[in-house]
């Protein structure tokens, strides 16, 4: 059931937070990304003392699905959870990445630890993206 499901990926996600490595900003951050033909993909932030050399957890599942054979229009949902007390949205970059390769009806569901969720579609996330129409 759907209950099931959410009560899975929740537990899973929140597992995946003590992946993530958050030495400066102990905000961690876990996702999980599905695939149209049902694989999913995880990631974790990394943080790095060259803050610019910091990967975020979302590009790192996006990237560990493309280095793994999924290709753009492959993707179906991302769900994230994140470490404070309140659900926060993707950053600007990943958002970018995100516009790249999921449709605009994806879902993204976005968690905070205690099971609250708030469910955007790509184009409510992103209302102004820069694509490929743009170049």
């Amino acid at each position: 059931t759907e209950k099931e499901t959410f009560a899975k990926t929740f537990v899973e996600l929140r597992n995946l937070l003590n992946n993530a490595y958050a030495n400066y900003s102990n905000f961690k951050v876990s996702c999980i990304l599905y695939t149209k033909d049902g694989r999913k993909f995880h990631g974790v932030n990394v943080e790095n003392a060259s803050f610019g050399a910091t990967i975020c957890a979302e590009r790192s599942a996006i990237v560990n699905a493309i280095s793994n054979g999924v290709k753009k229009g492959d993707f179906e949902k991302i769900c994230i959870m994140n470490s404070s007390e309140k659900i926060a949205t993707p950053c600007f970059i990943c958002r970018q990445l995100i516009v790249e390769f999921f449709d605009k009806n994806s879902e993204i569901i976005l968690m905070d630890m205690e099971g609250n969720t708030k469910t955007l579609t790509v184009s409510e996330m992103c209302p102004y993206p820069f694509d490929e129409e743009d170049l």
